[in-house]
């Protein structure tokens, strides 16, 4: 079995037709992101022009239809990239008529909507284009009949088409832009070193360290989906590319066959946490938090090694417990793997790295990076030649269709949610249904990313749930920070200016050590309007920072989830055809390996391991790493051997110690119990292999 990253399995559909169009756009794209300077209502135009017409050939109407579906499918790419290009060119005129539209963009809007939802319907399914229509509408017709805090008056139908088009957050907005730039630039990054090999040397690594080690399979697919993750960021892909190699190698050393495709799925979940590229998403958020690329990637190293651990911790728990054995019988050194393809991945790997540590937009970076593949692709057997460039350009642009229909088309969504103001009602109903608990609220907001997972990738759940309730959590998460800070008494003097106004009855108790219950009234006393003044007077600029990108990353983190949850977990169930096993049961075992996504989280809520000082970060992730090993333990109920029910609670009860922000001294009793347990546990496997092994001869 060739492994991924070779022609023959990469390339299956490119078609001649597929190449040229793929080449042109991948060409197009890096002009106006490398050379050119484009207007980004132009820039998004094209970016959407150019995927709808690889997208009518991609996702044609019928597979199997004839001359008169593909020329169907033609004129349906045509309008919608020549409705897009012609709305564009008419801004000006549309502005000087006073924003009034003229019959032909009345037509050529209609068409560019309708284009936009069968294009959408055809990489996603109905649900968002479902979602679309009804935001739509609600703006235009029913948000007007309905009571309470979503009432909305309703504009006119020229006024949205107008702001649909044209707006900031709208087709061509903000996410196009987002797409159009940062995604397609990396998605063709990473085409181009599967192209070079990296696949290959992907999984020759992961094979020559821990190919044999106790469940060493199963730690291959781990470490080869972490390190696929820097190349392509899509869970889906991951799976996909290296399962077919891991699956049956785990089947094989003796995994349920079910475990296989879940540890499969649940590590390729991991590829979307993996710096440097994390999927779209880590595009997306320092686009909307205004927080740079380079601190989102910096500050996600940790977290997703605790994630891959955690996945690792249930491999060898298992690999113990159905006695698995090796049998990767190739001896691989990891020298010798560096050595025939390291530098082909290593070297662009280092070059992003040190261009954005340098400064370096990382669109501008990843154009350069593409450039270093090529090079770096001459000093290894697999050189890069025309034809190899060529192919590889298509693929990226392959691989981008579905990403940049989304994106474009979820602008509508995200459009309508910043002109209804829903996003701020929906977080002040946040608030209210969770109080001041900001668990409840993260329970709730992990409740709603599992709903729209159902019916939406990844990165668009992200996006519509981080426009929602971002600022819920981020309000909750800065204000239990200056109700601590209000019980120390420590209260600078401008911000007592500020509660002067704002909470006069408190004034004489302000600066002074209090309960944290008094504290809280305080804040409660503030008026809303208010309480943004006093956060910024009492928190540093630096911890508000952190703390928008601790809310964010929780969201990010939490949508992840409907990769490996039944009943819609497209990375699960693409384990399980690899694995031939049935899709729900392989997305239960996904969705129980995946529980750092859960747990983890929790750790950006209510300790500074975001934004924290190395000393801190690197003392909460040894802690968690330990905790995170007790938990599954404690869930699995086996450590070294099986786990009685009473030590099985200790288990977890050195999991919460360990994980939970708590006195340093609470940690360390932790860390004590658990290596007791493990140590007593170790010795029993010792006792029942000596058993066994008596029995056996």
């Amino acid at each position: 079995m060739k492994p991924p990253g070779t022609e023959s399995d990469v390339y299956p559909h490119l078609t001649p037709l597929l190449i040229i169009l793929g080449v042109a756009v991948s060409l197009m794209h890096i002009w106006f992101n490398v050379v050119a300077l484009l207007s980004s209502l132009w820039q998004n135009s094209l970016h959407f022009a150019g995927f709808a017409l690889i997208a009518v050939v991609v996702y044609p109407l019928r597979k199997e239809g004839g001359f008169g579906w593909r020329l169907l499918d033609v004129l349906l790419g045509l309008l919608a990239a020549g409705s897009a290009l012609y709305l564009i060119a008419m801004e000006d005129a549309i502005y000087a008529r006073g924003v009034h539209l003229a019959p032909a963009e009345w037509a050529a809007g209609i068409i560019l909507i309708l284009c936009a939802l069968e294009l959408t319907r055809r990489v996603a399914g109905w649900f968002i284009p479902v979602l679309i229509i009804t935001s739509l509408s609600y703006i235009g017709w029913w948000g007007q009949h309905i009571s309470g805090v979503f009432k909305f008056a309703g504009l006119s139908l020229e006024t949205i088409l107008f702001r649909s088009v044209y707006g900031d957050d709208a087709l061509f907005g903000t996410i196009a832009s987002i797409s159009a730039t940062y995604v397609f630039m990396f998605i063709l990054f990473g085409a181009f070193l599967l192209r070079s090999g990296a696949g290959e040397f992907v999984i020759d690594l992961a094979r020559a360290v821990a190919g044999r080690m106790i469940g060493g399979p199963g730690l291959v697919a781990v470490m080869a989906s972490g390190l696929m993750g820097t190349i392509s960021g899509s869970a889906v892909a991951n799976t996909a590319s290296t399962g077919v190699i891991t699956i049956p190698l785990m089947k094989r050393a003796g995994f349920p066959a079910k475990f296989a495709g879940g540890v499969e799925a649940a590590a390729s979940t991991g590829g979307q946490l993996m710096p440097p590229i994390m999927g779209a998403g880590a595009f997306v958020m320092a686009t909307y938090t205004q927080i740079s690329y380079n601190i989102i990637v910096m500050v996600s190293i940790l977290p997703a090694i605790l994630y891959f651990a955690t996945v690792g911790f249930f491999v060898r728990i298992e690999a113990k417990r159905s006695y698995v054995t090796a049998v990767d019988t190739e001896e691989i050194s990891a020298i010798e793997v560096l050595k025939k393809g390291g530098f082909v991945f290593l070297m662009p790997i280092g070059v992003l790295i040190g261009m954005l540590i340098y400064g370096f937009t990382p669109t501008y970076a990843a154009g350069i990076c593409i450039i270093a593949v090529v090079v770096a692709s001459w000093f290894s057997s697999n050189r890069m030649g025309p034809k190899a460039i060529i192919e590889a350009m298509a693929m990226g642009a392959r691989n981008m269709v579905m990403t940049a229909i989304l994106l474009c088309s979820v602008g509508l969504i995200v459009n309508v949610i910043a002109t209804a103001g829903i996003g701020n009602t929906f977080s002040l109903m946040i608030n209210e249904w969770a109080g001041h608990s900001l668990i409840i609220a993260i329970g709730l907001i992990a409740l709603a990313s599992l709903v729209l997972g159902m019916g939406l990738p990844v990165t668009a759940a992200y996006i519509v749930l981080g426009t929602l309730s971002a600022p819920a959590l981020y309000t909750l998460i800065t204000n239990g920070m200056l109700v601590d800070v209000l019980a120390g008494g420590h209260v600078p003097e401008a911000a007592k200016a500020i509660f002067m106004i704002a909470a006069p009855d408190s004034l004489a108790t302000i600066g002074h050590p209090m309960t944290i219950t008094a504290a809280r009234a305080i804040i409660d006393a503030v008026p809303m309007e208010m309480v943004g003044m006093i956060r910024e007077a009492v928190l540093s600029p630096h911890t508000l920072t952190y703390a928008l990108l601790s809310a964010h990353l929780i969201i990010f983190w939490l949508s992840q989830d409907s990769n490996v949850t039944p009943p819609v977990a497209l990375a699960a169930f693409t384990g399980a055809a690899i694995a031939g096993t049935k899709p729900m049961e392989t997305g239960l075992q996904a969705w129980k390996l995946a529980k750092g996504l859960y747990v983890i989280p929790l750790l950006f809520a209510y300790t500074p391991f975001i934004g924290g000082s190395w000393i801190d970060d690197f003392t909460i992730f040894i802690f968690a790493l330990f905790g995170l090993y007790a938990f599954a333990a404690g869930l699995e109920g086996f450590m070294e051997a099986r786990l009685n029910p009473l030590v099985r609670l200790l288990s977890l009860g050195c999991a919460v110690a360990l994980l939970w922000p708590a006195i340093w001294w609470i940690h360390l009793i932790g860390m004590v119990v658990l290596s007791g347990l493990f140590l007593t546990n170790f010795r029993a496997s010792r006792k029942q292999a000596l058993v066994d092994h008596e029995v056996r001869s």
